[in-house]
This record gives structure tokens, sequence and C-alpha cells, in this order.
């Protein structure tokens, strides 16, 4: 029986789908460095995790027997996608699942930091009482600045709009402005135009310090600034300058350059006890709903690459999905040179099959082709699927039931 491990307390649902398609699945709930990995993915087909399991080139190089890799989560930049690509690992995330709850709790910080209610809190469970409105502002008729346009960034500003906020927008690409959201063409631009100015943008290496002292400095007096998207992003010494100078009036942070690997771990940042900051554990996507959307999405991608080949909204392999069934599949990943195709029919057709059906993907310098014949594989056909010089992985399929 093949066998996964899943790390990080995923969602019993994906236990339960990974159950039901076959795999003696074992689950734990805290992360792993590198070395407990590779020894913990002995024998082990399939890895889940969220973003605190590195899943390093070594680790993979330790583990050439691991098909598949599920990021319960939006971020990958915790796995080397171009080595799970060369050793032929299947990586798949949830891009869409947990857009909602970031956006959600970006909205209720926006709201609690304008309104000042951190500082209420503490002074009232101190017993001080501090009935003012000083400090407290609506968001109705502020701007909103969000760097990043992708799935929350616009899912953001269609509800700020909603709760009256003016909202501008800045992205690397071109973007689709949603509503009455206005495209800022510079950074800075944005920086120099919004009252409150919020962070969604991808893992990607060249993100990292993306905001420190000088962009802290081209924000408006008084702004509010929310960083929901990665750690490494932000230079916590410059945002904690200039929120005790009085010049950033409140701040969020969901996300962390170093986090605790486990629950219980000692939380330590220059940004703790700082007046009018909020800081959340890295909880932006940590609700029931989009955990369960999260386990159930991810775990049926793994399932369905383990059945039947399909790679659709893979972030590591070309996207492969062929319909339909046949008496036998398989799928080959290989170099993408010329020629493969014509071999693989060629050699589908001296060993007595016809092909039913076939799709062929190229990503880069990977091809993946998922066929369907008409018979049983002979050993002698996948021993020399598996014998081609441009074979990175061969993979087979039970027929369908």
């Amino acid at each position: 029986m093949p066998r996964a491990l899943l790390l990080e307390n995923i969602d019993p649902v994906a236990v339960e789908l990974l159950t039901s398609a076959g795999f003696d699945v074992e689950s734990q709930k805290g992360a792993l460095d590198e070395a407990d990995l590779i020894a913990a993915l002995d024998g082990i087909d399939l890895l889940g995790i969220r973003s605190k399991t590195q899943v390093t080139a070594d680790v993979l190089a330790h583990r050439p027997q691991l098909t598949a890799v599920g990021a319960f989560c939006i971020g990958v930049n915790q796995i080397d996608l171009p080595a799970a690509a060369a050793a032929g690992v299947a990586v798949f995330n949830a891009p869409y699942s947990n857009t909602r709850s970031v956006v959600e709790l970006a909205i209720a910080e926006i709201i609690s930091l304008a309104r000042r209610l951190t500082d209420r809190d503490r002074a009232l469970h101190a017993g001080v009482w501090d009935k003012s409105a000083t400090g407290s502002h609506e968001i109705r008729g502020r701007t909103l600045g969000i760097v990043g346009y992708g799935n929350i960034g616009s899912q953001l500003s269609v509800l700020a709009e909603s709760l009256g906020m003016r909202v501008l927008y800045y992205d690397l690409d071109e973007k689709l402005a949603l509503g009455n959201a206005e495209v800022c063409r510079s950074l800075e631009e944005l920086l120099e135009r919004a009252e409150t100015v919020t962070l969604h943008v991808d893992g990607r290496a060249g993100n990292a310090g993306l905001f420190g002292a000088e962009q802290f400095a081209r924000m408006r007096p008084r702004s509010l600034f929310l960083n929901l998207s990665r750690g490494f992003l932000v230079d916590h010494e410059a945002l904690r300058d200039h929120i005790l100078s009085g010049h950033i009036a409140g701040a969020a942070v969901d996300v962390f350059p170093e986090e605790p690997k486990k629950q219980g771990d000692e939380f330590t940042s220059v940004l703790r006890g700082l007046p009018n900051v909020i800081l959340t554990p890295h909880v932006g996507g940590s609700t029931q709903e989009a955990q369960y959307d999260i386990g159930r999405f991810v775990a049926g991608k793994l399932a369905d690459y383990t059945r039947a080949g399909t790679t659709t909204l893979s972030v590591s392999l070309p996207a492969v999905a062929l319909h339909g069934s046949s008496a036998a599949r398989f799928a080959l990943l290989h170099r993408n040179v010329p020629g493969v195709l014509a071999r693989v029919d060629a050699l589908v057709g001296e060993h007595g099959l016809n092909v039913d059906g076939q799709v062929l993907a190229t990503r880069g310098e990977l091809g993946y082709v998922v066929t369907d014949v008409n018979g049983e594989l002979p050993p002698a056909l996948l021993a020399a699927l598996a014998g081609l010089p441009e074979t990175v992985r061969l993979l087979t399929f039970p027929p369908p039931a």
C-alpha cells in the first residue's frame, strides 16, 4: 500500500480523502527540520506540508521514491521547485481556498487599527476607562493602497470599496481593476497617496526586502501598514522605528522572517509591545472553513495525480489532464527534446498496443505525456520506456474500475 505523510496539523478531510484513494496515511502536528524530514520520508510516496517545513533539494535527493508534495497553503517558496521538477516530483498548492479568510482578517485589522481598538482593549483590561474619540477614525472615505493585486488583493479591493474606501493598487503585472479601483504606475505613487498600505505579493525571491526604511518614510504621516503576505518582505526594525516616531500610526503583521516551528514555542520580535500594533501568528488563512477547503482541494489534486496522472494546477510539472478511460494508462515525464513522443508511440506499437488517448504538455526543460492504450502494459514496454535516455520518471496507473 502506498504511504502518505501529512505534517503541520493538516485538516482531517485530507486524511479521509487520501485513505479512500488507497493510501496508508500518517499525520503529525508539527513541522520537521531537514534531517528529521529525510528520516521520516523513508518509504513515503506523498508528502503534505504547510508553510514551515522546508522541502530542499537535499531532501528530494535523499528520497527519490517521493512522487508528489502537497503544499496545504498558498505559498510554495518553502519547496525547491526547480529541484522538484528535475526529480519528477509533482507539487500542488491551494492558490484560492483561503483567499476569503485572509481578506476578512485584513478588513478586521484595518478597522481595528483605525479605531485604535488594541489600545482601548489593553487600557480597559488594565482597569483604565479611556472613553475618547482621539485618534479614532472611520475607514469610510479613506484611501487603501494594495500592493499585489492577485487573488487576495483583488478580493480585498472589492470588499474595501463596499465599505466606502477609495482603493489604489500596484502590481508588477497588468491587472484589470475591479469596481472603481485605480491602478498606480509605481510603488512610490501608491505610498504617497494611500492612507493605509497592505501587502499581498507572492513569495518570489525578488520580493525579499521589498519594504524597508525608504518605503516607510515615503508613506503619508500617520498612515497604517499591514503585512499578511510574506515575512521576508519587511524590515521590522525600520517598521518599529517609524511606529515609535509616530510616522506610522499603526500596523498589523501576520507573517515574520523567522517563525516558531510548533505550538507553544517562544515568539520573539522587535514589534512586541508597540502601541496600536496587531501581531497574529500566521493565521491569515487559518479559519476552519479555509483549512477544510484547503485539505479537500490539495488532497484531491494528489489523489487525481496518483490515480490518473492529472497535473492540472501543478506548480512544478506541465499541466495535463487526459479524460476518458481505457484498458491501461501510463505517464512519462521526460526531458523536453524533439522526438520523444514519436519514440513512445513507436514502442507502444512494437508491443502490439494501440494508443486510445494521449495528451502532451511541456514546461521549460520538461515534457509530460499521458497515454491510454487498449491492453495491459507488458513489463518489456515499461522497461523500454523507463530506459529512454530522456526519461525522468515513469508512472503507471491501475485500469479504471
